[in-house]
């Protein structure tokens, strides 16, 4: 799915309006409609809806709402919050609709008016500003959200959380935002959907759609996107019924020391379960009966060091190489990986401690091989690139490391965002909260291995890998719930996250 920014979204409604054709006022009336079904399956008719419209077109928004609640028997309150003589014309048209509503309570909020009394049952609707908010909201409009925001009552935002801004960050922009517990978006997911940073804000998001003109839809060019399951479906391979293991790769993993061979362990069973023909797990040599006793399936390479990996094994037979999982960063561990950089031929996966050297010496990057992906989790990643002062800024770091040395790089959390070289931020559908635990990180460098090996590509790698991933967590977090996942429970449901993911 395409994430647009906002200049766009204007212009996706303004082809819709020209080429469907339809009117504005009734592309309004469709997108409101669309809030409106969500909320009647959500909200009983219990509580009080309190609706907070601001003059322009996301207030307008709100009065549909509005309207069509109370031809249905909701109990309605409506504020219009009056920081202007000027309001939108589709504003206009649908306030003059709804004026002789008369079981809709209508007040208008000015300013040092007395604001609202908002009780916890209540349900607040928040249609004040839109996406296209362009600096902060003070005055008496940020008393009302900061009233809202107090209020402990459930909020929902109509396409946008009032306050936040959809492009860029929102933090130290000294405004109020509106803190929603659901944000009902149109068409497409924002930008500021995808951060942490913003998580407080957003609360839940629901993307609706609302007809928006297919051909822009198609033809428009965007940095970012959100992946789903089509997007998997139009990647994954079909086996040929005389397929054979050759037809599948050979991965080199090299992973584990002392103390750390389950991450060894966990990253072998995830590739093999990607689907890779041949494994070889390049460990330490005491390691051996571990590996061998827990992962039968793979190949065993052992360095000559007992705990830690310090020598480079042969590489001519391998189609891609992964390193990094527990493999520590000892003296003779970091020169090895140094030697196995200037030595591959093949795209390599980075991950945990193999990042985490490199960002200890980083004259080295310039020499991984092109196409190569790096897996980090926020902290290794600021040890590779840098701080950031926000997820936009993190995010543009991202990228411009993906553009410097022609990688992939792969940033775990909720959301988890692949940039690659062309700048372009892939942003996952999939995951939970129950995934913070240690191993699944391991996981997830064993499945991207073992597509890369598969002659997936980078991006193909890096996409599927992520989707399935998550998915997999998605479906162990159903059977045992977040708080007992653990990883080698998406080791044990791969295959049904790659079951889901054809079909």
């Amino acid at each position: 799915m395409k994430i647009l920014p906002i200049e766009k979204v204007r212009e996706a409604d303004d082809f819709t309006i020209k080429n469907e054709p339809v009117k504005s006022i009734n592309l309004m009336e469709r997108a409101a409609t669309q809030c409106y079904k969500w909320i009647i399956k959500n909200i009983d008719k219990k509580h009080i809806i309190k609706i907070f419209c601001g003059l322009g077109n996301n207030g307008g928004d709100g009065l549909v709402v509005a309207r069509l609640l109370a031809d249905k028997k909701y109990k309605i309150e409506l504020f219009i919050v009056r920081y202007s003589d000027k309001c939108s014309k589709d504003f206009k048209i649908n306030f003059e609709r709804i004026s002789n509503y008369t079981d809709i309570k209508i007040a208008d909020i000015k300013e040092n008016d007395k604001l609202p009394e908002i009780n916890k049952n209540d349900i607040v609707i928040d249609a004040l500003f839109g996406s296209g908010l362009s600096k902060p909201v003070k005055g008496f409009i940020a008393d009302v959200i900061e009233n809202i925001n107090k209020s402990k009552a459930i909020i929902i935002s109509i396409d946008m959380p009032s306050g936040l801004f959809s492009d860029v960050s929102s933090v130290g922009i000294d405004g109020a935002i509106i803190k929603a517990d659901y944000t009902l978006s149109f068409q497409f997911p924002k930008f500021a959907f995808m951060f942490p940073e913003n998580d407080k804000y957003v609360g839940h998001w629901y993307v609706l759609p609302i007809g928006l003109h297919p051909e822009f839809i198609k033809s428009v060019n965007v940095k970012h996107f959100y992946l789903e399951k089509e997007d998997c479906i139009e990647i994954l391979k079909t086996r040929n019924k005389f397929a054979h293991k050759g037809n599948f790769g050979h991965a080199l993993l090299i992973s584990g020391s002392y103390g750390k061979m389950g991450a060894a362990v966990l990253a072998s069973k995830a590739c093999l379960r990607a689907g890779v023909g041949l494994l070889t797990t390049h460990i330490p040599a005491k390691g051996n009966d571990i590996l061998q006793i827990s992962v039968p399936e793979a190949m065993v390479s052992i360095d000559r060091h007992e705990n830690y990996f310090s020598e480079v094994p042969d590489l001519a037979m391998f189609n891609a190489i992964g390193i990094g999982p527990g493999i520590g960063q000892e003296k003779q561990t970091q020169n090895a990986l140094k030697l196995l950089i200037q030595n591959s031929g093949v795209p390599m996966v980075f991950d945990a401690d193999a990042i985490n050297i490199l960002g200890e010496n980083k004259t080295w990057i310039s020499f991984v091989p092109k196409n190569s992906i790096f897996t980090p989790h926020p902290k290794e990643f600021e040890r590779l690139v840098g701080k950031a002062d926000n997820d936009f800024e993190r995010n543009k770091l991202q990228l411009d490391f993906s553009f410097k040395y022609q990688v992939y790089v792969v940033l775990k959390g909720a959301n988890t965002a692949i940039t690659t070289p062309l700048g372009n931020t892939y942003f996952n559908s999939t995951g939970n909260p129950g995934m913070a635990s240690g191993g699944t990180g391991d996981v997830l460098t064993g499945i991207i291995l073992g597509l890369l090996t598969q002659k997936y590509t980078s991006l193909e790698a890096c996409i599927l890998g992520v989707y399935i991933h998550g998915l997999a967590g998605d479906i162990a977090a159903s059977k045992v719930g977040e708080e007992a996942l653990i990883a080698g429970d998406l080791v044990k449901y791969m295959g049904k996250a790659f079951k889901k993911s054809k079909v």
